[in-house]
């Protein structure tokens, strides 16, 4: 038998089943001293940190591309806004106007 989607192994002969590896409990073994044990456990341990640090990665490395999409948009909508705004153009135009009434009061006064 062969897993749906993968071909024959390379190894295997032509109408010949391929040798699958079995899964063993170590505990329950007869064969297995406690060094072979202690060895199959240390393995096993360093798969599954494996597998916790591939999985920590991509949350990683999904959490950073959010951060990072968010703060490019704020950074976007700061500049769309800023040059929307129009109130120091009329700040200006209310400085001139200022200016131009303290001038006529000052020529009105000199003369």
């Amino acid at each position: 038998r062969h897993a749906p989607g993968f071909s024959q192994p390379l190894d295997a002969r032509p109408g010949e089943e391929a040798a699958f590896a079995r899964r063993i409990d170590p505990a329950r073994e007869p064969g297995l001293s406690p060094e072979q044990r202690r060895l199959m456990a240390q393995v096993e341990f360093a798969q599954r940190q494996r597998v916790l640090q591939r999985r920590l990665r991509s949350r990683n490395l999904l959490l950073a591309l959010g951060i990072g999409a968010v703060t490019f948009g704020i950074y976007g909508y700061t500049f769309y806004s800023v040059s929307q705004e129009r109130f120091l153009d009329e700040l200006e135009q209310e400085a001139d106007a200022a200016r131009a009434r303290a001038r006529a009061r000052a020529e009105g006064a000199a003369s």
